[in-house]
């Protein structure tokens, strides 16, 4: 009858006093502080008028109080604002807007890339080598490549220029995604994207992880055992040592974001085929030792499609179908 168990009602009279009923439903008396409906009234009415409609109540309270009037604290002039959804902006000043991040879909090669600089050090301190660096979001491939002494719009033109080359798609629908670097927004680079067709997509400003895959690409390169830890001795050092990098991940390197296929069997389609030897191989170990499996096999089965700053599901739905 009381809708509560056995032990809370031995809990709440189980002491000298029958303690305090705490659900959230409960059937409470108001607090004898509690405003009255006409002081509640009085505060929004004072919030509004031509004197303090653009001030917010740490300075609404003070003021009152130079002229003698006392209504309530900063606090609760605060809470019944809020709760009257009158603090949302105060004054002409708009409310600031955040930039939500565009969401762009990969459903196969070739469709967004992502591209960015980094800093390879030198043999001396403070010398440093830059690293251009372009990768497929969807297959991780790296299509493109250079390593400069400086960061310039040009040597970023040269780049993707080559890149587009090399895998054969001028003209076609293409998404190249990049932070707010100067090279990234040089007017010679911007026209040369524009002319060859590729969409331009930029990270927020101040955000670190508008640019996953680049950033991972060159953890993966830093930390790899190869790295040399004294720094590359000259710049056609550092341009050898990526070339081989380069080729071992994208020939060699299983990627666990590929559910362990290389880059290159991902961007030439042959994966799916891969995928399939593995799922008859894990099907025969299974059928002769059914015991040893509790109850699927491994998930072998490659993402139909990757996002880059996905915001929600019905976002990356819209954007998947727009893509396709």
């Amino acid at each position: 009858m009381l809708n509560i168990s056995a032990r809370t009602y031995s809990r709440w009279v189980g002491s000298d006093r029958i303690k305090e009923d705490k659900r959230k439903n409960a059937c409470r008396l108001a607090p004898k502080n509690k405003l009255t409906e006409a002081e509640r009234k009085e505060i929004i009415r004072i919030s509004n008028t031509a004197e303090f409609t653009s001030m917010p109540p740490s300075k609404i309270v003070p003021k009152l109080a130079d002229k003698g009037v006392y209504v309530a604290s900063e606090s609760t002039f605060y809470r019944v604002l809020h709760e009257a959804k009158m603090m949302s902006k105060r004054g002409k000043a708009k409310s600031s807007r955040t930039k939500v991040p565009t969401t762009h879909i990969a459903t196969k090669a070739n469709q967004v890339w992502t591209w960015d600089i980094t800093y390879l050090p030198g043999f001396i301190l403070g010398l440093y080598f830059k690293l251009y660096l372009i990768l497929d979001i969807f297959s991780r491939k790296i299509v493109g490549y250079e390593v400069w002494e400086t960061e310039t719009a040009a040597n970023a033109e040269i780049l993707i220029k080559k890149a587009v080359l090399t895998e054969n798609i001028a003209g076609k629908p293409l998404v190249l995604h990049s932070d707010n670097g100067t090279p990234m927004k040089g007017a010679t680079f911007q026209r040369t994207l524009e002319f060859l067709g590729i969409t331009k997509s930029y990270s927020r400003p101040r955000v670190s992880n508008d640019n996953p895959f680049s950033e991972s690409i060159f953890r993966t390169l830093k930390y790899a055992p190869i790295f040399p830890e004294k720094g590359f001795s000259s710049l056609e050092n550092s341009r050898k040592w990526v070339h081989e990098f380069v080729e071992w991940y994208n020939d060699e390197h299983f990627h666990s974001g590929l559910k362990f296929v290389t880059p290159n069997q991902r961007h030439s389609g042959q994966a799916e085929a891969i995928m399939e030897a593995r799922i008859e191989v894990y099907e025969a170990a299974r059928r002769k030792h059914p015991e040893r499996w509790a109850r699927h096999t491994r998930d072998w089965t490659l993402p139909e499609f990757v996002a880059l700053n996905p915001t929600n599901k019905e976002d990356v739905l819209v954007a998947k179908n727009s893509t396709a």
